[in-house]
């Protein structure tokens, strides 16, 4: 994974919680909310917490005296996440790095992390750190994406980018997002990080937008992707997200359009 990667900057963010959110983000941040919520927790720590989509569905299934503290690396994604979530007394906005936590050891009941871990550098750190910050017995939840290839509309945006760009052709989707996918790989990781009790669930879901344009704009103008397309040709922008959306049109119509997304939701025990 390389910088930009995890540049999430400029329109990005609004494009992303507009388009994207509502397109893939949203039925998986209440399976992921509905998980926390049955463990009952008085201390929360999410990371990479991105606009807020999990910190929003959480915030709506935890009643009571508990402290929630969202996180991400990304200012410009927290302020839009805080600004969306809106005043609640119970929740901490802060600005902090999955690789170095600032929180004590055993702060929290729960460390949760919404398709976040794959931009990590060094995802045994990361676990480390979240191992470190959780109470014994707590619990770790995150979830990743499937392989690309089970994804449809991030499958069809990177092969626009491709046909746009096939000598250099922009992979953000298929390297970072989709690139952490194999579950044998991360049940060792998560066990070598000092958890126990690793379960991964596969987990199908179908993502729906008003048009073929709608998932279009969302991969190729509000992700990184699109850092990688302006790196090549600012100009070229739009003609891939063209490419998208008419491809998404040739296999899906051309009114309200539906694909399959595919993740793993994963938990461990510290």
């Amino acid at each position: 994974m390389n910088d930009v990667d995890k540049t999430f900057a400029g329109s990005i963010p609004k494009l992303y919680d507009e388009y994207l959110v509502p397109l893939i983000f949203e039925s998986y941040a209440s399976d992921l909310a509905g998980r926390v919520a049955a463990l009952f927790p008085k201390a929360v720590l999410e990371i990479a917490a991105g606009t807020g989509v999990v910190t929003r569905a959480l915030a709506r299934n935890l009643a009571g005296d508990f402290r929630y503290v969202v996180t991400d690396l990304n200012q410009p994604m927290l302020d839009h996440a805080a600004e969306r979530q809106g005043p609640d007394d119970r929740i901490v906005w802060q600005q902090a790095n999955a690789l170095e936590l600032p929180f004590d050891a055993g702060t929290f009941d729960v460390v949760l992390c919404q398709f976040g871990v794959m931009f990590f550098p060094d995802r045994m750190a990361g676990y480390r750190e979240a191992r470190r910050a959780l109470k014994d017995g707590g619990s770790l939840l995150f979830n990743v994406w499937d392989r690309i290839e089970e994804n449809e509309f991030a499958d069809v945006a990177t092969k626009a980018a491709a046909e746009v760009f096939p000598d250099d052709p922009p992979r953000f989707l298929a390297r970072t997002p989709h690139g952490y996918n194999d579950v044998d790989v991360i049940r060792e990781e998560v066990e070598a990080a000092g958890f126990s009790d690793v379960s991964i669930e596969t987990v199908e879901a179908t993502s729906t937008a008003p048009s073929p344009r709608h998932p279009a704009v969302a991969y190729c103008q509000g992700t990184p992707l699109r850092n990688e397309i302006e790196e090549r040709d600012a100009s070229l922008l739009e003609e891939v997200t063209d490419k998208a959306a008419a491809a998404i049109a040739h296999r899906h119509g051309h009114g309200s359009v539906s694909g399959k997304i595919q993740g793993h939701v994963v938990v461990g025990k510290a």
